[in-house]
């Protein structure tokens, strides 16, 4: 359960760092196990765990010592090695008999955040058919690139000048923590509202942070109360984009997540395989009833490259069953190593196929949502009735026969064919084509006869 940030540790609780005098009863123990420290080195800065920021404090009372360390931003098997280095380099001071260190507590910053996931500019879905198609994977991968100022203008100067959020829907199978080492607590803020977690400058929010290791066997009442309650009540920095990783299949949390959220666009992943395929087109059919645009899909582990001589492997065979979908390919994720690794939000650490699915997921939904009225076309949105009307006669009247007509519209133009008719004096047009561009936007374009 959420807990509320703590107050500010007491100075006269702690022992100061190096170079400054320690204030507690074992200060010359203290002196002494920070000097050892400095003998421990980072091996990312290539200094010592103090020139580097990685100490916080040091605790010495009745032969044990305690350091607080920051170490978030270390792999996790390089901060378990530095985390062994500073044990033993403290038990070996004189006076000390064990020691251990702990992650500092980092509770987040509680101010200027609003509750619920509809604050973000954009929600992002990701979704499968099939559970282990590389679906979280790709998500996680998918927000990491983003954070790390992937996809359109972001950078500043090299570094993300953009606000991410990673919301993890599912329910049963909560991999994101996992995923990106991130753990609890999860502290709330003034209103008592969840307060994502920061994985490196991507915020985290997922049942697995509230109930880690714990069995989750909802049923669907309580399972739609759950999810319903997070989408509500956490409390997010106002992100550009959270990325939403939804459960496998179209299940009472996809329902429910239709039914709460905005989704401006969702993702489809899938292998390239004839079921996976054809389940992913179900799915992709629900999204579109729901009117939730479809950006695309990501075909995942394809291909294997081998090692050893460089010969491509395809490890499914026979044509391409994606190609039926007929939606934009996104990327086609070969399988590797690297994209097995664990992910995190910086663009030097991301493998460039992460990084050009960012990119390829903020063009498509460019494409989706940007909506340019061609010269002379007639653009009704936000219109009352009489001002549409009058709009479209003006700008239809205006052209000469066998001259194009383009219409924007808020709302189903199909009922102008009937009125342009009118306009004509006419039985039929030649042609009259209607497409939804977007959820808000429509588009009909015919030809004056």
């Amino acid at each position: 359960m959420p807990q509320d940030a703590p107050d500010p540790p007491n100075a006269d609780d702690r022992a100061p760092v190096p170079d400054q005098q320690p204030s507690d009863a074992d200060g010359g123990t203290t002196d002494a196990v920070a000097d050892a420290l400095r003998r421990v080195r980072d091996p990312e800065a290539d200094a010592s765990v103090f020139e580097a920021g990685v100490v916080e404090t040091i605790r010495v009372a009745d032969g044990g010592a305690t350091i607080e360390a920051d170490l978030r931003e270390f792999p996790r098997e390089a901060a378990e090695r530095v985390t062994r280095a500073m044990v033993r380099a403290a038990t070996d001071v004189d006076g000390v008999e064990k020691a251990r260190v702990e992650q500092v507590d980092p509770s987040p910053d509680l101010d200027g955040r609003d509750a619920g996931i509809e604050t973000a500019d954009r929600v992002i879905a990701v979704a499968s058919s099939k559970g282990g198609v590389g679906k979280t994977t790709v998500a996680a991968s998918l927000a990491c690139a983003l954070a790390a100022g992937a996809g359109g203008d972001a950078a500043v100067d090299g570094e993300a000048d953009t606000s991410v959020g990673l919301f993890d829907a599912d329910l049963y199978g909560p991999n994101v923590p996992e995923l990106l080492s991130v753990s609890g607590p999860v502290y709330s803020d003034e209103d008592g509202n969840p307060v994502p977690v920061d994985a490196g400058g991507l915020e985290v929010m997922s049942v697995g942070l509230l109930a880690e290791g714990g069995p989750l066997a909802w049923r669907g009442a309580m399972a739609h109360d759950a999810i319903s309650d997070l989408f509500a009540e956490t409390a997010w920095s106002d992100p550009d984009t959270v990325v939403l990783d939804l459960p496998p299949g179209t299940g009472d949390v996809v329902l429910t997540t239709l039914q709460d959220v905005p989704i401006d666009g969702v993702v489809l992943v899938t292998t390239p395989f004839h079921a996976a395929v054809s389940d992913t087109g179900r799915a992709l059919q629900l999204f579109e009833e729901n009117d939730v645009p479809v950006l695309g899909v990501v075909s995942n582990m394809g291909e294997f490259v081998c090692d050893e001589c460089g010969t491509v492997h395809d490890l499914f065979g026979g044509d391409d069953p994606v190609d039926a979908l007929e939606v934009p390919v996104l990327a086609e994720l070969p399988f590797t190593s690297e994209l097995q690794s664990d992910p995190v939000p910086d663009a030097d650490a991301l493998s460039e196929h992460a990084l050009e699915l960012a990119d390829a997921v903020d063009d498509r939904y460019e494409d989706v949502w940007t909506v340019d009225v061609p010269e002379g076309g007639a653009d009704l949105r936000g219109l009352d009735p009489d001002e549409r009307k009058e709009r479209v006669r003006e700008r239809f009247e205006a052209l000469g026969a066998g001259e194009e007509f383009y219409l924007v519209s808020d709302r189903d133009p199909t009922p102008v064919r009937a009125f342009l008719l009118e306009l004509v004096d006419a039985d039929e047009l030649p042609g009259f084509q209607v497409k939804r561009q977007n959820p808000e936007t429509w588009l009909a374009r015919t030809t004056r006869p």
